[in-house]
């Protein structure tokens, strides 16, 4: 394979069928030893982060990648083996259809590799897969070959041969598209035809008596339980449409043996579901369009409000198809519904009857919703909410701000306010830079003072210092006092002091205008007055 032709100029890989678990880190591990890779990258859900089971590698060299190509594909990673092809950017050549084959009646025994290694001595292949369900294969898969001539000779050589004693079928792959228009070509002409609701009387021999009138039947079978008896339906096969076609239109709906039966045209059971499901899903939008706008939702009701009474109440806004109230056990659920004929009568109950109190209960009314709708409200809603809390700032690292408070204080709260210290404050640590003893370290200067050191006031000496402390009542600070000055009154007799241990420089000076300045004590006065 030529891996650096037009189809392949970046050496780029797929790799699919990957375990959810499979990160980069992996890929990585596993394709290196191939060659240098340029990048890899699991491709995943964008909501999510979930893997989206397939990635792709990019090598430097072309060759690099064709090696890893040949030599690993189909090898297990965490218990699944991978499949890996060449990196297709056009999605046109992948959808086109051209060169890809369908296999199918394929042995349960039969993987990818067994199916890769059959198929490759026909052409190079580009992709080869087998399709499987948590069940193991399904019996069928494909196999994509670079060229329409290498597909054709896969068609020709390999169908109808068998597989594992199975006899496989091989043909060119067709869309879904082309496969649903030939199936209804041959529904016009369809020839089986299916017959239900007859009794358990009936066998092979009395289905053929009543079908026969119409044409010749080439088969005519009612299906049996283990015990012989008949199961109630059967099928019955026609030479040509014109005679089936009659037969479902003669028998349809005819009464046979007290029993009206069903006759129409032969379904596969996949069709058949398809059907069904097609109709209901068309019953159910019928339905929504029907009460679309005039269905209202009514909660919190009363426990003694019934279906009258809930009628009785929105009655005089127009009229009503329909009032219930949802019970369980004969006891209400404080929810209901109330149908109006017209979309203008359903608003106006809205209107009048949103909030209104009945029977001690306010009302709330709405438009009812469908469950989907309410669902994708909510989870938008919930999203919105997570958006805007994930919005909203954190709190500092070191700030002085409070929490928020979710109950108000009856007292009023002190303001904050914020500590100036007359020296500076180193920032705090969560451990000091030297050994924790008592000792500090030769390289510590202490702060300078930031105020300017004064000589205190020389005190009258007709006061006697000891007689002072001993009299001094503290007063009540005047509203032009300094807070600095409250701490440094006290009240009652002073202790004894070591004179060398007093202070008698301070490390602050006063400013203009001050009250009650504090006396200075000086080791002079203290000897005096011992």
């Amino acid at each position: 394979m030529n891996a650096t032709g037009a189809g392949y100029p970046l050496a780029s890989l797929y790799i699919g069928d990957l375990h959810p678990d499979v990160t980069e880190a992996m890929l990585y591990e596993k394709f290196s030893p191939a060659g240098p890779i340029m990048s890899i990258r699991v491709c995943r859900d964008i909501a999510t982060r979930r893997s989206l089971s397939y990635a792709y590698i990019n090598f430097q060299q072309p060759a690099d990648a064709e090696r890893a190509l040949d030599t690993m594909n189909f090898e297990v990673i965490k218990g699944r083996p991978i499949r890996i092809m060449w990196s297709q950017r056009d999605p046109g050549l992948r959808k086109s259809g051209v060169g890809n084959v369908f296999i199918k009646n394929l042995d349960e025994s039969i993987d990818n590799k067994a199916l890769y290694d059959t198929f490759s001595a026909f052409g190079n292949i580009l992709s080869c897969k087998v399709v499987c369900d948590e069940h193991g294969s399904r019996g069928y898969g494909f196999v994509h070959f670079e060229t329409h001539e290498a597909a054709n000779r896969a068609i020709q050589t390999m169908n109808g041969m068998l597989l594992n004693d199975r006899k496989v079928f091989v043909g060119h792959f067709k869309s879904r598209r082309e496969r649903e228009l030939e199936y209804g070509a041959k529904v016009m002409e369809f020839t089986n035809v299916y017959i239900k609701n007859f009794g358990e009387d009936m066998d092979d021999k009395r289905l053929r008596e009543i079908f026969s009138a119409f044409g010749n039947t080439l088969s005519v079978k009612v299906m049996m339980d283990d015990s012989g008896r008949s199961r109630g339906f059967g099928f019955v096969n026609y030479g040509n449409h014109e005679e089936a076609q009659k037969a479902v239109s003669e028998m349809n709906g005819k009464e046979v043996n007290g029993r009206m039966i069903y006759v129409g045209r032969a379904q596969k059971r996949i069709e058949r579901q398809s059907e069904l499901k097609r109709k209901f899903e068309q019953i159910k939008q019928e339905r929504i369009n029907r009460y679309q706008g005039v269905n209202l939702y009514v909660k919190n009701l009363d426990d003694g409000i019934d279906d009258d009474r809930l009628r009785k109440e929105f009655l005089p806004y127009g009229t009503i198809t329909s009032a219930k109230v949802m019970t369980e056990g004969g006891h209400s659920k404080g929810f209901g519904f109330v149908c109006f004929s017209s979309p203008e009568e359903a608003t106006k109950a809205v209107t009048e009857m949103n909030g209104r109190i009945v029977s001690t209960k306010p009302l709330y009314v709405a438009l009812a919703q469908r469950k989907e709708e309410r669902k994708a409200i909510l989870t938008n809603q919930y999203m919105q909410r997570l958006a805007t809390m994930r919005a909203m700032p954190g709190p500092l690292l070191g700030s002085f701000q409070q929490p928020a408070n979710y109950f108000l204080s009856a007292m009023p709260q002190p303001p904050n306010r914020t500590f100036y210290s007359p020296n500076p404050v180193a920032p705090v640590r969560p451990a000091p830079q030297w050994a924790s003893h008592q000792s500090r370290p030769p390289q510590y200067q202490p702060p300078t003072p930031l105020m300017r050191a004064v000589q205190p006031r020389r005190m009258s000496s007709n006061i006697s210092t000891m007689k002072q402390a001993s009299t001094q009542v503290p007063r009540v600070a005047q509203h032009s006092q300094r807070v600095a000055n409250i701490g440094t009154q006290t009240a009652g007799a002073r202790a004894q002091v070591n004179p060398s241990m007093m202070r008698t420089m301070p490390h602050y000076k006063y400013s203009c205008g001050v009250r009650n300045v504090q006396p200075i004590v000086s080791s002079t006065h203290l000897q005096q007055a011992q």
